[in-house]
């Protein structure tokens, strides 16, 4: 199912809308108009360097989760001392 992207005419709200087939013309989400133009989007591009990016950013994620989960952990067992 192809996701496109709008502008409304009628309030300039920019909106992106999953557009099946023989669903008819979508309508702003802000004041229903169905005045719609439709933008071009940009693609996603995947390369070496943007998953490097994303795996470091995730790496960096996990590691901050885990210290906070450690640190839950260490205190649960502080102050449940059966």
């Amino acid at each position: 199912m192809p996701i496109f992207e709008y502008s409304c005419r009628a309030c300039r709200h920019e909106f992106e809308v999953l557009v099946r087939p023989g669903s008819g013309t979508p309508t702003c989400p802000k004041c229903q108009s169905q005045e719609l133009e439709k933008l071009l989007s940009a693609p996603a591009i995947k390369s070496d360097s943007t998953h490097g990016l994303a795996m470091r950013a995730a790496k960096k994620r996990d590691k901050a989760a885990g210290a906070d989960n450690a640190r839950v952990q260490r205190e649960y067992e502080l102050s449940h001392d059966d």
